[in-house]
């Protein structure tokens, strides 16, 4: 009986730590949230949280306080993430399998570079690749940030996808070979339908790191006609985007805007985000 009780006690204690600890974390979501929806007068008058004088006025004048509509910015970063994803999976997905599974000179060699390129900082290529992108006109449009997603450069993701396929019995590709199948059929027959985890880890992680990045669209896209939905928000707090630096409310509101397709991928997605994980470090 003593046992029992020590043990909800316990249980107890343990869920109001996690519940203390939840709502630390949650804390500046929902401040945002809230602010969202008051008045600019109304928003630092106290850090805590209110729900005084809540109204969607805030998302009405945010959505139309720039040069164009807000869902302008959001068409901008669909493209460009939608490109970087679909990069993602086909280059990352065929590179990890000649990595994985193709017998090749220099094959482990070749391996050792590409992680070594995880390794090195994504600042000191900014100027090579601006002057290599500037020489093909590249500028202010789409393609600085998404051809390179269809050359494997995301070594993580490559790295990935190779312990994922090397963990698949090989005894499947022999009978496929006995079977007359080539390379590129056992590739996409078997490999391909057996990776989907890892296709689908790759996906999300790529959503969200492609959805929140600021630094490579504020390099490649001055052009306010080519702005992502991160440089549009930098735009609320800049003076010369209308919004004087005084537009708080409109700022939380379209941030609380960007972030509704982050959180809607992740819920739906984390299933497989955790399986791939997973499976791949249990390598």
């Amino acid at each position: 009986m003593t046992t029992d009780r020590s043990g909800i006690i316990r249980r107890l204690g343990r869920h109001a730590v996690l519940i203390v600890v939840a709502v630390l974390m949650l804390y500046p979501v929902l401040w945002m949230l809230l602010s969202s929806l008051r008045p600019d007068e109304a928003i630092f008058n106290s850090g805590g949280i209110s729900f005084s004088d809540l109204s969607f006025d805030n998302y009405v004048e945010g959505w139309n306080a720039l040069r164009h509509p807000f869902t302008h910015y959001l068409i901008n970063s669909v493209i460009i993430t939608a490109g970087a994803i679909i990069g993602n999976l086909v280059s990352c997905s065929m590179a990890a399998y000649a990595f994985a599974r193709l017998n090749f000179r220099a094959n482990k060699a070749f391996f050792a570079i590409m992680l070594m390129t995880i390794m090195l900082p994504v600042h000191v290529l900014l100027v090579p690749q601006y002057v290599l992108f500037s020489e093909l006109g590249w500028i202010n449009t789409p393609l600085p940030l998404i051809v390179p997603k269809l050359l494997a450069t995301d070594a993580f993701f490559v790295f990935l996808m190779v312990q994922f396929i090397r963990g698949i019995p090989r005894e499947l590709d022999e009978a496929a070979t006995i079977d007359g199948a080539g390379p590129v059929r056992i590739f996409v027959r078997i490999i391909l339908p057996l990776t989907v985890p890892a296709l689908a880890t790759t996906a999300i992680f790529t959503f969200i790191w492609t959805w929140n990045d600021f630094l490579g669209p504020l390099i490649f896209l001055t052009d306010s006609d080519a702005y992502t939905v991160q440089l549009a928000l930098r735009t609320f707090i800049d003076s010369s985007g209308g919004g004087g630096g005084s537009s708080w409310g409109s700022l939380f509101a379209m941030s609380t805007v960007s972030l509704l397709p982050v959180f809607v991928i992740f819920l739906v997605g984390q299933r497989y985000l955790v399986r791939g994980i997973a499976t791949t470090g249990g390598k």
